[in-house]
């Protein structure tokens, strides 16, 4: 491919396609401190905050959306995942970059080289070396907690396992970084019951909560315990991974039985796996509500599409995808229940399949109370909605659905340390698209209201949803 020439593609205006945007933008969305509910960041690193040294470190490494951009541009997986060198596998991004032009990899890569390392070229073959060079030698003062403070980051919440002991939470604590960062309680493991490895998991629960586990009744005192643990270091969110909710009928004596019987090294069958899933899903979702969390649904992901990388190289290889559930008399049978019986904590769901958007934004429509603002939300576009298009079909489809003014706006979702441009992202798009219906005359001309309502969106009413120490 012939070179790419910047002409300062990533200005001021990036994206902002109206004077009445640039002031939304400028004027009220970029000066608000961020707050990013769900991420992936190691907080063992945040702990040892010792400087990231190397750009790959920082922004190839565990990065599966340039992963996946790198295996369709015919790059050996030597120089992805495998054993070439770190300037190796960035000259191979580098290479890749110029054909990522109209996906979001394009956008988001220029944007982080302008914001971390004031780069305005376009990253590309011819230029690889002088720009790892300089992004290096940057990188060789910046530790984690400057990189987050450099992006005015006030709150992380990481994703942790409940047998995860906090100590690097507790470290954090201790430091007094700019950014503040509480663990998020993600109990995925518990619900991986058919798996081989889920009775090994369970040793490791009793081992960290102390108690042992011979039924469902000792399971739940297990998990209280760690619920508490996790409250009481700073823990406000939980999150669930998984293809669908699970909200099939159940007795408290049937999942019993099912548990026991699977301690006891026996296979279950389907129909037993999802009792027990319900039963613990429900279960956890009570003991959120207790606490005052919130629980969010990250729904509809197919994983591990390829069983030759996954053998390979494991889970979250970027080898996932859409997948096509269905979701909304899951979603009305489980929060129906707990709804009915006063226990339904505040809730985020998130899709993956842009055709449910409709379906997500109504269902969540239908438990909100007078207790809480917002309780119910409709999550940002995630994964592979993340981009303008997915954004603004998020936001608008929220516009019609429901109260986009009392939205808890965008998060990063993501394993590095230089992705939180991401914010800056969704902020032009907002902006952008609320000027555009001011343009047009769909709704009034009061800047001071709409910045009022974009800064909510950005930071507000996130603060006010999720009540962090």
């Amino acid at each position: 491919m012939a070179t790419i020439d910047a002409d300062n593609f990533i200005t001021d205006n990036f994206l902002l396609n109206s004077e009445t945007a640039q002031i939304l933008y400028h004027d009220y969305a970029v000066k608000m401190p961020i707050i990013d509910y769900h991420n992936h960041l190691s907080p063992k690193q945040i702990a040892e905050n010792k400087p990231m040294t190397n750009i790959s470190d920082a922004w190839l490494n565990g990065d599966h959306y340039k992963w996946r951009a790198m295996r369709a541009n015919g790059i050996d997986e030597q120089f992805i995942t495998g054993s070439a060198t770190q300037e190796e596998k960035f000259n191979n991004w580098a290479s890749t970059v110029p054909y990522t032009l109209r996906n979001p990899l394009f956008h988001w890569t220029h944007l982080e080289l302008k914001r971390y390392f004031d780069i305005d070229d376009i990253l590309q073959e011819s230029n690889a070396s002088e720009i790892y060079e300089k992004a290096n030698a940057i990188l060789a003062d910046k530790t984690p907690a400057q990189l987050l403070m450099q992006m005015n980051v006030e709150v992380i919440c990481t994703t942790d396992d409940p047998i995860d002991n906090l100590q690097y939470h507790q470290e954090i604590a201790k430091q007094n970084f700019f950014t503040k960062v509480y663990p998020t309680f993600r109990p995925d493991q518990l619900f991986l019951i058919n798996k081989e490895s889920f009775n090994s998991y369970i040793e490791k629960l009793i081992v960290i909560s102390t108690i042992r586990i011979n039924n469902l009744n000792d399971l739940l005192k297990a998990i209280q315990s760690r619920v508490d643990y996790f409250d009481d270091n700073g823990c406000r969110l939980s999150d669930f991974g998984l293809e669908q909710i699970y909200a099939y009928n159940f007795t408290y004596e049937e999942a019993d039985v099912i548990l026991k019987k699977r301690l006891s090294g026996a296979t279950l069958s389907e129909n037993e796996t999802n009792i027990y899933k319900s039963c613990i899903q429900y279960h956890l979702s009570k003991m959120y509500r207790a606490k005052n969390w919130v629980q969010q649904f990250h729904l509809g992901a197919l994983r591990d599409n390829n069983t030759r990388l996954l053998e390979q190289l494991g889970a979250d290889s970027g080898c996932d995808s859409m997948g096509d559930n269905t979701h909304a008399k899951s979603m009305s049978a489980f929060f129906g229940r707990l709804d009915y019986e006063n226990s339904l904590a505040k809730t985020i769901t998130y899709n993956l399949n842009p055709s449910q958007n409709e379906v997500f934004a109504t269902m969540m429509g239908n438990y909100n109370s007078g207790e809480y603002i917002g309780k119910m939300q409709w999550g940002s576009g995630w994964w592979f909605l993340d981009q303008k298009d997915g954004m603004e079909k998020q936001l608008n489809a929220l516009s019609n659905m429901g109260l986009l003014s009392r939205f808890v706006g965008m998060l990063t979702d993501s394993r590095s340390f230089l992705s939180f441009p991401r914010h800056e992202y969704f902020r032009r798009i907002l902006c952008d698209l609320i000027a555009e219906d001011v343009n047009k005359g769909l709704i009034p001309n009061d800047l001071n209201f709409l910045g009022k309502m974009i800064q909510d969106i950005c930071y507000n009413n996130a603060v006010n949803y999720f009540n962090f120490k």
